[in-house]
């Protein structure tokens, strides 16, 4: 009686390598269905794959997409700004980021275009962040910030070092917005020659393709 008391405790120790597979299934399918559709819909973006609708985009693509981390940028309260971002980020949102050097009219231009983009999106305006990472910011500015662009979280370098900004992003000879997905990777560049029609009917699209973010 003992030993087959000892035998039924020592098989119910751990699962058995069905229970394991099967488990390991599971995982795979719950991410499948979370991410699935934001990894499909980068691809249908990149590629214009299976798009009845032959859309174009109108920002400029970075390829390869480059890592939030490489930026290096912090919130204000010293939060890294890629924390936020990645597959177990739950509240993982698209991110419009304005950058330049000098915030001058061009620089507030964009300031202006992306705050009005964002507030266009309507029901989806929630999906996207909007920050900015500038160097210095006049004084006029700086008074009127709070009352325009109150929903628009400053960024700086972490340690007042220098982000590697994208190729052909640089932040000293021009404004720019870079837009960044759920997953933490910049992915397009807007510069003063793009409209807020372009940024809008991107975005549109990447969400409609994306229920993530």
């Amino acid at each position: 009686m003992t030993t087959t008391m000892a035998n039924q405790v020592s098989d119910q120790e751990g699962p058995t390598p069905e229970q394991v597979r099967r488990g390991r299934r599971t995982a795979m399918l719950l991410f499948g269905l979370g991410f699935g559709p934001m990894i499909f819909a980068t691809i249908m973006f990149y590629t214009g794959w299976l798009n009845p609708a032959g859309h174009t985009n109108s920002g400029t693509l970075v390829q390869p997409p480059v890592p939030v981390q490489t930026l290096n940028l912090e919130s204000a309260s010293g939060k890294p700004l890629a924390d936020r971002f990645g597959p177990d980020k739950a509240e993982a949102k698209w991110m419009l980021l304005v950058v330049a050097n000098d915030c001058d009219s061009s620089c507030e231009q964009l300031l202006y275009l992306t705050r009005q983009v964002n507030i266009a999106l309507g029901k989806n305006a929630n999906r996207v962040s909007r920050a900015a990472a500038l160097g210095t910011v006049s004084a006029d500015l700086e008074t009127r910030w709070s009352e325009e662009y109150r929903l628009m979280e400053r960024l700086a370098p972490v340690g007042g070092g220098k982000p590697a900004w994208p190729e052909a992003v640089d932040p000293e000879t021009g404004s720019s917005i870079l837009l960044v997905d759920p997953f933490g990777n910049v992915m397009m560049r807007y510069g003063t020659d793009h409209t807020g029609k372009d940024m809008l009917k991107d975005l549109k699209h990447l969400l409609k393709l994306s229920q993530i973010g």
